[in-house]
């Protein structure tokens, strides 16, 4: 069992825990310890799991990532007025190769998601995606993956994967589960030509850090129809990390970076959650155990929303544009957007109804103005069902 190889909680993070008040995360984890052995995972929200895999690193890691250091950061901040049940299952260390790490990961998220517990996943590099994607191969048919990134992390054809190259191996891998990869605060200076144009052939979606920084909103609906989240913190600038190499001075400010990751907890479709790239400074690790505290806030506020024209809940609009009728409904209780999205059909099938794609105010604005939504646009041309 996959189980098997995780490694207790940190006996130095334990005995920090002995001094926090009982408001504090730290008293209300129930973690994995030599003592008491794993915790039971029954009504658990999340599982925290660390991951010390970083042979795959593409600036190779001179030391292993303190987890411990970031344990004790977690566990000092206090419990929001959340109804949860957090569970700490300690780490998995490196295997014999790389892909025994991967396959115990994968395991481990697998079980996590039948159970319906959010992995929260802290790991050294960015590569230990794959195997969190690889994780829904018996659990969902097609998967959005979003990335947190200041690259797009395609590589070299020939390049094996690394924390660099890993969604090349994703793309063509099989079986093929991604439906949809979108990347929030790429800059383009970092980023090839041929791997742009590749984003825009495959009809994936791509926001620049400019875009994103001048209106956050931007990136909830993005979050909202993702089901795996992977951040790489090197998408923060490096004075917020506190740590000037592999980082860029452009990026992601704190504030930002956390705002983010409160939208992937409020996205009710949102599964796995994974922090990635982290430097070994004090600011690094306090940053880290904020983000996760953002992304559990922001689970506590989750609301399934389902709309229809028969649905008090949401405004129905009707924008007709020169080549389509495009369909959008408005909740009155959260003020989110969605718009219709019809299926493509062929004598050989039978017509599916409308997908709903979230979207922002503004896209039902430009469709008032008969300028047809990108984000629509991608997903028709995909076939979104």
């Amino acid at each position: 069992m996959a189980f098997d190889f995780l490694v207790p909680v940190e006996d130095k993070a334990l005995a920090h825990c002995e001094l926090l008040p009982p408001q504090s995360l730290g008293k209300n984890i129930f973690k994995h310890t030599h003592r008491d052995g794993l915790p039971v995972l029954a009504n658990a929200s999340f599982a925290i799991m660390g991951v010390n895999e970083s042979r795959n690193a593409f600036e190779k890691k001179p030391e292993k990532l303190a987890l411990v250091e970031i344990r004790i950061q977690l566990y000092k901040l206090m419990m929001g007025n959340w109804n949860v049940n957090i569970v700490d299952l300690g780490n998995v260390e490196e295997g014999e190769t790389v892909e025994d790490t991967y396959f115990v990961v994968k395991e481990i998220t697998a079980e996590l998601l039948e159970e319906k517990v959010i992995p929260i996943i802290i790991g050294a590099t960015q590569d230990i995606t794959y195997p969190t994607y690889r994780a829904f191969d018996r659990i969902k048919d097609l998967i959005n993956l979003v990335s947190i990134d200041s690259r797009f992390d395609f590589g070299a054809d020939e390049e094996l994967i690394s924390s660099h190259s890993y969604m090349s191996k994703i793309i063509t891998d099989k079986p093929n589960n991604l439906f949809n990869f979108s990347n929030i605060g790429y800059q383009s200076y970092f980023n090839a030509q041929e791997e742009i144009d590749l984003m825009e052939r495959l009809f994936f979606d791509a926001y620049r850090l400019g875009e994103i920084t001048s209106d956050i909103t931007l990136a909830e609906p993005v979050l909202r129809n993702a089901h795996s989240v992977s951040l790489d913190m090197r998408a923060v600038k490096a004075s917020e990390m506190g740590c000037p190499s592999h980082f860029s001075p452009n990026g992601f400010d704190g504030r930002e970076i956390c705002a983010i990751s409160r939208y992937a907890g409020i996205s009710e479709n949102v599964a796995v959650f994974g922090i990635y790239e982290i430097e070994n400074t004090p600011q690094s690790y306090q940053l880290v155990s904020q983000i996760i505290w953002y992304f559990m806030e922001g689970f506590n506020f989750r609301i399934t929303e389902r709309p229809s024209a028969s649905n008090k809940d949401f405004t129905k609009f009707i924008v007709p544009t020169q080549t389509e009728e495009l369909i959008f409904y408005k909740s009155l209780l959260t003020h989110r957007w969605w718009v219709e999205v019809p299926p493509f059909t062929s004598s050989h099938t039978k017509s599916n109804p409308p997908s709903l794609l979230p979207c922002t105010e503004q896209d039902y604005l430009d469709a008032c103005d008969q300028i047809i939504p990108e984000r629509w646009f991608k997903a028709y041309k995909k076939g979104l069902n």
